[in-house]
């Protein structure tokens, strides 16, 4: 196999997302995915320290002195840690100063679609059939109005109602944010349930509006289903 000299001076040229994936292919690449001189380079780009904790051998490279306390005074990945905190700290403070200003008529937050987009949230569809498969709806349109977000998912291409059990609605957070650039798409996310919808009676449900094509049904909380004929 690969020495792991080789692997480790690969792998401090992946970005973070890349670097992050990595460590979940086996044991050997997590641990060495944790390098501590591989995550100190990270976040002391990231994060500029007040004081100088390594020498620069030159101009040209970025060789973080092996004999600096950063290194040999930490445990394995506790410089992975501190880069993720301060992310995560970093974006949320963000997040938090965006919704703070108040609308004097609704008495909501007036830059939800700023702090939305400055978190990286986003909302996905997982729908069940009956035989446990399941489909999952990421594309979507979101409308944001002064008290609400709505968000519309559409397809010809969704699985027949006839076979689906469950639908459930989940937010999405990215792991990692990055205060400095737009949230990614790609890199390590986080699901966290919103509501779930059992679709088994939809059709016996009355619709709340119906036309020659399209029949329409609301389940609670705040899902409409439209059934296209």
């Amino acid at each position: 196999s690969m020495p792991s000299e080789m692997l480790l001076k690969i792998f401090s040229y992946l970005d973070v997302a890349s670097l992050l994936s990595v460590g979940c292919v086996n044991k050997r690449f997590y641990d060495l995915a944790n390098d501590n001189e591989i995550w100190l380079k990270i976040y002391s780009h990231c994060f500029k320290p007040r004081r100088t904790i390594w020498k620069m051998e030159s101009e040209q490279t970025e060789t973080v002195s092996l004999g600096c306390a950063a290194l040999h005074d930490r445990e394995p990945g506790y410089w992975k840690k501190e880069y993720i905190f301060k992310q995560r700290a970093a974006v949320k403070t963000r997040v938090m100063r965006l919704v703070k200003p108040v609308d004097p008529y609704t008495g909501l937050p007036c830059k939800n679609k700023e702090a939305m987009r400055a978190s990286g949230l986003s909302w996905i569809l997982v729908l069940k059939d009956k035989t446990g498969k399941e489909h999952v709806v990421v594309k979507a349109n979101l409308s944001f109005k002064r008290t609400s977000v709505t968000i519309l998912w559409h397809s010809t291409n969704w699985p027949c109602l006839d076979i689906l059990s469950t639908l459930k609605l989940f937010g999405v957070m990215p792991l990692l944010p990055d205060q400095s650039r737009a949230p990614s798409k790609n890199g390590p996310r986080q699901r966290s349930l919103i509501a779930e919808y059992h679709l088994a009676n939809l059709t016996e449900s009355v619709a709340v509006g119906a036309d020659k094509l399209v029949q329409l049904f609301s389940l609670n909380p705040g899902l409409l289903v439209g059934l296209w004929k």
